[in-house]
């Protein structure tokens, strides 16, 4: 079994709900088996902020995509590096980011890394 960085990047997150694999504000559905964690770099937070970390994955290869775990991150991170679990990913999956509020309307850069185990 070999580690590797299947996806990273750096990207302004606003209030349209940003897929990370695909860098796009256009959800998408990796097909890719393995087992996956996501890295976020939250540093850049600030008291006034909430962003949302949606996962989501099909049940079986022909069903619906749907959200299996949310995680709301409000104000200024105590520990600003977020590692989600290890999960075991295959027929249909992503991570996506959304800015939820924040009192200066100013969307944040967040940078992220898709670690796997294939």
């Amino acid at each position: 079994m070999a580690i590797s960085e299947a996806f990273n990047g750096s990207a302004s997150i606003g209030t349209t709900e940003y897929d990370l694999p695909s860098a796009s504000t256009t959800k998408s559905s990796q097909t890719t088996d393995g087992i996956y964690q996501l890295f976020l770099d939250l540093s850049a937070l600030t008291a006034t902020e909430e962003y949302r970390l949606r996962i989501y994955e099909k049940v079986q290869s022909g069903s619906t995509q749907r959200v299996v775990q949310e995680v709301a991150f409000s104000g200024v991170q105590a520990e600003p590096i977020y590692v989600t679990p290890s999960l075991l990913f295959l027929h249909g999956w992503t991570f996506t980011m959304q800015r939820v509020t924040t009192a200066s309307g100013a969307d944040k850069t967040i940078n992220w890394s898709i670690r796997s185990v294939a």
